[in-house]
């Protein structure tokens, strides 16, 4: 597996990469970052399988470790690797903000390395992975505690992450108009995105789609 960690402490990163190295010397981590421009670099020009990504993060607009997973989920789209945030964060506004940004986990500093490295694993896999005090912002947000969070996010995997940015956008309301000068891109492009999604999803019109993203808190 390969890894690419960013946080904005170089000791953190030191230590994250030995003590997991150990546990596991087939992992294999193949670049860091300490920003967040330096993080989209990286991540778009060095393929991986997981990041670990801390969320607050210095430069870029501000975003921290939301901006990163969003930008570079938005460049990459399906070949985007998995996010898992890792942060001394557990704030609920934290964790919803960067699993809105397409992360699959989050973690907190606290966990040992053999929990962290059990998150890296179901991330990697495609499940979900939460320190057990943070599952709960994230089923409040996205929707009951009946739901099963791995299998929206399998239903969200049908889009790419350009489908998702135009279908979060006319969920909301915009216009394709509208949703092509956010976007900088031609109406034309909105139109086949917007098929791509109502075929994927199952969907006949934009307005089953609105209660779609509704009904799974999706704003």
């Amino acid at each position: 597996m390969k890894l690419i960690i960013v946080d904005d402490h170089a000791m953190v990163r030191a230590g994250v990469t030995a003590q997991l190295t150990q546990l596991r010397p087939s992992l294999e981590f193949v670049a860091e970052a300490g920003t967040v421009d330096e993080a989209i670099a990286v991540l778009t020009s060095t393929p991986c399988d997981v990041v670990l990504l801390d969320v607050h993060l210095p430069g870029g607009s501000g975003g921290g470790g939301a901006e990163v997973a969003r930008t570079v989920r938005a460049e990459l789209g399906d070949c985007a690797p998995r996010f898992l945030a890792l942060s001394v964060s557990d704030a609920a506004e934290d964790v919803v903000a960067v699993i809105r940004a397409g992360a699959r986990g989050y973690v907190t500093k606290a966990v040992s390395a053999t929990e962290l490295l059990e998150a890296i694993d179901r991330v990697d896999a495609g499940d979900a992975a939460f320190s057990p005090r943070l599952a709960g912002f994230v089923l409040d947000a996205f929707g009951t505690a009946s739901e099963d969070i791995a299998q929206r996010d399998e239903e969200l995997d049908r889009l790419s992450a350009r489908e998702q940015e135009v279908m979060r956008l006319i969920a909301r309301g915009f216009t394709y108009k509208e949703v092509a000068a956010e976007l900088f891109i031609s109406i034309k492009t909105v139109e086949s995105h917007v098929s791509a999604v109502l075929r994927k999803l199952q969907l006949s019109n934009r307005y089953e789609l609105s209660r779609w993203a509704a009904a799974r808190g999706i704003d």
